[in-house]
């Protein structure tokens, strides 16, 4: 590496647990909204008891899930920087990350797209930042690992 050239190829630990921590912040709003068995997340926007009677599945059980879905996803992300993880076979967890980043670019999009232009959401500007970085952290973590396992497997 020469001067203020940045080696895109090396694989990085840091995205991956920087997502962990995202994604257990994101299953600790979904638990404390399941406890109360609402929809919605806290300091998100406010979702009418209207949609929530709407909604298909119960407001407690979706939110139960959505926390589920935030651990395994911070596994996910830190399963990728261990050895554990770098030793595992590729093409699922390839699969697995590319299923992951594909969930964070739907909900960080809709969170850019509303706090950035507005689509009636009620996303606001900073919570449009925090959806595009969240996106820059799936993307790079996804990145990061095929970089450390394709040396691995070449």
């Amino acid at each position: 590496m020469v001067g203020s050239e940045v080696d895109h190829d090396r694989p990085r630990r840091w995205p991956a647990y920087a997502m962990a921590l995202l994604m257990l912040g994101y299953a600790a709003g979904k638990a404390v909204f399941a406890l109360q068995a609402r929809l919605g997340f806290p300091g998100g926007p406010p979702v009418s008891a209207a949609e929530a009677e709407g909604y298909f599945l119960d407001p407690a059980l979706a939110q139960w899930t959505a926390s589920a879905s935030g651990v395994l996803g911070a596994c996910v992300a830190v399963v990728t920087v261990t050895a554990l993880g770098r030793r595992a076979p590729r093409t699922p967890m390839l699969l697995v990350l590319a299923a992951m980043t594909l969930a964070v670019l739907g909900g960080g999009g809709i969170m850019a797209l509303d706090g950035f232009v507005g689509i009636g959401v009620g996303w606001r500007w900073y919570h449009g930042v925090l959806g595009v970085a969240a996106i820059a952290l799936s993307v790079e973590m996804f990145r990061s690992y095929a970089a450390a396992t394709r040396r691995a497997a070449g």
